[in-house]
């Protein structure tokens, strides 16, 4: 009886010790996003919002705790700026790079943004952002991030646009 109590005890305690093991980030993925846009401008009464989604696909590095990665992103959108015009598309290039928590992980992101409306034209800038994702199965991985935008002078003008998004993403890894 003893034996088989502290067996029980020894088998719970190591159970309950075990650390997961975090996965391999290393290789590619695609995927789509889903989220909300707001966009505000220097020109009064230039600015708007509403949702944007699209794909994403990219290759990760693995370097141990730490996890670098290029990827690019395409959303579309209908967000209304007014009388001006409307925005109609984001693509982006992006290096990221974070740390591995458990099963997920945390990570800034940055690099180049286009954005293209539908009478204005299209303006190159930067971006600077956030995110979080958790692998749910061995080859997928949901997440969210956060992501603000910067266009100067846009389309040759002294109009300043920025932007921020939000969003879900869902992407499989290879």
């Amino acid at each position: 009886m003893k034996t088989a109590l502290a067996s029980l005890l020894i088998g719970a305690f190591a159970s309950g010790t075990a650390v997961a093991q975090s996965p391999d980030w290393s290789g590619a993925y695609a995927g789509a996003q889903l989220g909300f846009a707001s966009a505000d401008s220097t020109l009064p009464g230039v600015s708007g919002d509403g949702l944007i989604g699209g794909i994403t696909g990219g290759y990760d590095w693995d370097l141990g705790n730490w996890v670098i990665g290029l990827g690019a992103d395409y959303d579309v959108a209908d967000i209304d700026l007014g009388a001006a015009a409307d925005l109609e598309e984001v693509w982006r290039i992006k290096f990221r790079g974070g740390y591995k928590i458990g099963q997920g992980l945390a990570y800034g992101t940055a690099g180049y943004a286009n954005a293209d409306t539908d009478t204005l034209g299209d303006e190159d800038g930067y971006f600077v952002g956030a995110g979080y994702e958790r692998r749910l199965a061995p080859n997928f991985s949901l997440g969210g991030e956060v992501i603000y935008h910067e266009f100067d002078n846009f389309n040759a003008t002294t109009t300043d646009v920025d932007a921020t998004t939000m969003q879900v993403r869902g992407t499989f890894r290879f």
